[in-house]
């Protein structure tokens, strides 16, 4: 629809129509608020999107998210959506080679298959002890922050009371990660794999005095209170419409093909000037929530942006006619791929792939991790595909900052693509490239996103997924009530560079809208 037809001011202008500001459609428009949704592109979702990427493929990917842990199950109910996710029974599988025998890792299936696992790779259950024990901690902290997210923000000391565990938030919220990995376990590819939560799109060592993979590792462990990793039914574009059909039924007016491109506020009203294929329009408003960057924010309002924080991650879509054989003959590669499968991900590993990078090189071994979505879900593939065994596997890998791509983004991705998969190849009893599908012009059914990629496809400031660095889930200077609140009063910033924000979650979308709602009781 044109923005112009209907309300000609709104209670509520979200500019992005991502899961983020659908979330916040939905909640405005269902407490009889007058919403209009402004979307530069020609389809809603942003980066939470399936599409079919491979030519003649009837095969429906998550092209860029592709994983939920983080959308509370509040918002799903609060909203009525039609959405489900399927559960990973098996964690994660992490290829190794110990005395010359191809060996491996796999987490899920049952306390006691994973006890096993553990004692078959390190010899002993002294690992898998230290790992219960671990998350075990983790899981209590997960249990009473996670419900905090969508709550106002407490202040620091207050979530401490929260977690009430002095050593759990030592761990977690004081010490670089590393010092417990090292701490709590001696087997170098035990360590890798749990260092990787902590890495996921973001570059940081183990020991940074920062702590942004604390920070990362967090919002990985807490997700669901469980810090459980769900498949999406139907793919991530299954959230997306329901999101976007939850905001339109309850009277929401979502207007693709129309691009914001600046705000106006004295801080009680709003003009918001939109572009169009056929000239420009404005819009009114008493609240302004905008679904994009930071950057884009300062952009639309005139303010001066923030530095873009650097994105630092690879993400490969491919299909297959048959997942690989491994050489680890001991593991089924249907249970083997379902869950998290790790590549070059021992802790010395790690190290050396962040050091590399940092002094400017690409990873000599780059570390990443796969998962196949058709395993759990196959209703993402055409009939024909599903019975002729074919499977999806998506990429994604770690520790490859944008900086290493601004050379030539196109040489440096086929480069970092052929030794990522070679990582990989090197577990596996038959090369990948023997098991990937075609499409229909007889090409290879494998596509790569640079951080370069990504700024320029979705916006992604830096390439960075997370839009700047991931926050603790407390309140700081400046932060507000909400976590979403600007220097202007009725302009709020509902995607995931507000405070507790980033992954697939909803959580800045839902925190804008209580702020708005607050704002305009009564």
């Amino acid at each position: 629809m044109a923005a112009h037809e209907g309300h000609r001011t709104y209670d509520a202008v979200i500019v992005g129509g991502g899961h983020n500001g659908l979330v916040a459609a939905a909640y405005l428009a269902r407490a009889g608020r007058s919403v209009l949704v402004l979307e530069r592109l020609d389809h809603t979702g942003g980066a939470a999107v399936s599409t079919r990427p491979f030519a003649g493929v009837d095969a429906r990917l998550s092209r860029y998210s592709y994983l939920v842990s983080l959308l509370p199950s509040k918002i799903v109910r609060d909203l009525g959506l039609t959405f489900r996710i399927g559960p990973r029974t098996i964690s994660s599988y992490t290829p190794a080679e110990r005395a010359g025998r191809p060996t491996g890792l796999l987490v899920g299936g049952g306390e006691t298959r994973t006890r096993e696992a553990f004692a078959r790779l390190t010899g002993s259950d002294r690992e898998y002890e230290s790992w219960q024990r671990f998350y075990g901690m983790t899981g209590r902290v997960a249990e009473r922050v996670f419900p905090t997210l969508t709550e106002p923000l407490p202040t620091r000391d207050e979530l401490r009371r929260r977690v009430d565990d002095d050593e759990a938030w030592r761990t977690l919220f004081e010490e670089p990660i590393g010092v417990a990995i090292e701490d709590r376990f001696a087997d170098d590819l035990v360590r890798g794999v749990v260092l990787t939560d902590a890495l996921i799109g973001t570059f940081a060592d183990a020991h940074d005095p920062a702590l942004p993979q604390n920070r990362c590792f967090l919002y990985h462990v807490i997700g669901g209170g469980t810090g459980a990793w769900d498949v999406p039914v139907g793919g991530m574009g299954a959230l997306t419409d329901a999101l976007a059909a939850a905001a339109r039924d309850a009277g929401a007016d979502i207007a693709t093909g129309h691009e914001a491109v600046r705000i106006d506020t004295d801080g009680r009203t709003a003009e918001i000037t939109y572009r169009t294929p056929d000239g420009e329009g404005v819009a009114g408003a008493r609240h302004v929530l905008v679904n994009a960057s930071p950057q884009a924010l300062a952009e639309l309002t005139g303010d001066t942006p923030p530095a873009p924080a650097e994105g630092a991650q690879l993400k490969v879509n491919m299909l297959l006619k048959r997942l690989p054989r491994l050489r680890d003959e001991a593991v089924d590669p249907r249970e083997a791929f379902s869950g998290t499968f790790h590549i070059a991900e021992g802790y010395r590993q790690l190290a050396t792939a962040h050091a590399q990078a940092a002094a400017g090189e690409l990873p000599a071994a780059p570390p990443s991790e796969i998962y196949c979505h058709s395993l759990t879900d196959p209703t993402i593939l055409g009939p024909d595909l599903v019975e002729q065994g074919y499977q999806t596997l998506t990429l994604f890998g770690l520790h490859t900052p944008a900086r290493l791509f601004d050379r030539d983004n196109d040489g440096v991705r086929e480069e970092l693509l052929k030794s990522t998969l070679a990582q990989l190849d090197a577990h596996l009893a038959e090369p990948l490239a023997d098991c990937l599908a075609t499409d229909a012009d007889g090409r290879p059914c494998i596509e790569a996103k640079t951080p370069l990629d990504l700024e320029r496809d979705l916006r992604l400031p830096g390439g960075n997924i997370f839009h700047r660095e991931l926050s603790w889930p407390y309140a700081q200077e400046g932060t507000g009530r909400w976590g979403v609140e600007t220097r202007h009063a009725n302009v709020l910033l509902c995607g995931a560079g507000a405070v507790r924000g980033g992954g697939v979650s909803g959580v800045p979308g839902h925190n804008a809208a209580m702020a708005v709602l607050e704002a305009t009781a009564g």
